[in-house]
């Protein structure tokens, strides 16, 4: 008996060992990913920044070249009004029959060559000007975003799984799984604690002492979720393992088959990790998304009202089918699967 007992816990162990190495693979192969991204996130920003900054300095030398421009056009009509100025000036000061006689010529000179205003440097150049203030402008709001996206938790259906690809499961409750003291609604659909035992047979499937049941309907591979509705300060929902064991002392983690989160008391949220994970005060909706990507090897948890995620495992080697779990502990708490 005391082999059995090291067998199993040396199986355990292995078990172990080979779980850290499946997460320390995946770990790295995101490291590569997102220094791969990164890297191109970078080069494409540099090559962004370069752009921009080019054109600028076009605009500049435009802008420069039109003041020139414009500066000459001015000087010279500056210099044209002085010359003729001075020719007017110098024929007042003639003889009343010599400046009569010249008068008339002059004057057609001073209207033929009346001052063209040319064309203002302004109008075209702000526009320009005012198409990189909208560019910078449209960077800054893209930059708060894409903070705020790097920062935000992230949701599920922008990570592995989307809800248009899951097939929503129509859980019902098996009665033969359930403890004794679990009472299930008639239509199996909720399960809570009851003050005295049921006279139940005590079959191999049967939970026992560990107050727990399973769903009817087992997945052996697909993606698939369900909701369900938590209420009080003693339950967990989550998925276990066909295999996982159900007399004796069962804990519940995922070294035994279950993958699962929960309130196991009024102050311990947690994911049931080992050991556990405590999840945030923020994180306690009473609506519960639990979603299963067999092939990925994932279990997350998600907030229904936002669709943001409260908890996944992820890396999860798989074996058999694997079915909706539920653990209720105390006669003020009860959970309920969603239509």
């Amino acid at each position: 008996m005391l082999k059995k007992e090291m067998e199993g816990i040396a199986a355990l162990k292995l078990n172990g060992e080979i779980t850290s190495q499946e997460l320390l693979q995946q770990t790295e192969s995101e490291r590569k990913k997102i220094l791969s991204e990164f890297e191109k996130l970078h080069m494409f920003l540099e090559e962004k920044e370069l752009l921009l900054l080019a054109q600028l300095e076009v605009l500049d030398k435009e802008i420069l070249k039109r003041q020139d421009e414009y500066a000459a056009r001015l000087t010279q009509e500056i210099s044209h009004l002085g010359t003729l100025i001075s020719e007017i000036e110098g024929k007042c000061r003639q003889p009343a029959s010599e400046f009569l006689q010249d008068i008339r010529s002059t004057l057609s000179r001073c209207e033929t060559g009346k001052f063209q205003h040319p064309a203002s440097l302004s109008l075209d150049l702000k526009r320009r000007v005012k198409e990189f203030s909208q560019k910078h402008t449209f960077l800054e709001h893209a930059l708060t975003k894409f903070k705020e996206t790097l920062s935000s938790e992230p949701k599920l259906d922008k990570v592995t799984l989307s809800g248009k690809q899951l097939d929503k499961a129509n859980v019902t409750l098996d009665p033969d799984t359930a403890h004794p003291h679990l009472i299930l609604s008639e239509d199996r659909k909720s399960v809570r604690w009851g003050p005295a035992q049921r006279d139940v047979p005590n079959n191999f499937r049967r939970f026992d002492p560990v107050p727990c049941v399973l769903g009817c309907e087992g997945f052996a591979s697909g993606r698939h979720c369900w909701e369900v509705e938590v209420d009080g300060s003693s339950w967990a929902v989550g998925v276990a393992r066909e295999s996982v064991r159900r007399k004796g002392g069962v804990s519940l983690e995922p070294e035994e088959g279950i993958w699962a989160m929960g309130q196991l008391n009024p102050i311990q949220y947690v994911a049931l990790t080992s050991p556990w994970t405590s999840l945030p005060p923020d994180r306690r909706p009473r609506k519960i998304r639990v979603a299963l990507d067999y092939e990925r090897g994932q279990v997350a948890f998600l907030n229904t009202e936002n669709n943001t995620q409260i908890f996944a495992f992820t890396a999860v080697a798989f074996a058999g089918r694997i079915f909706p779990f539920c653990w209720v502990a105390d006669k003020n708490s009860q959970v309920r699967m969603c239509h």
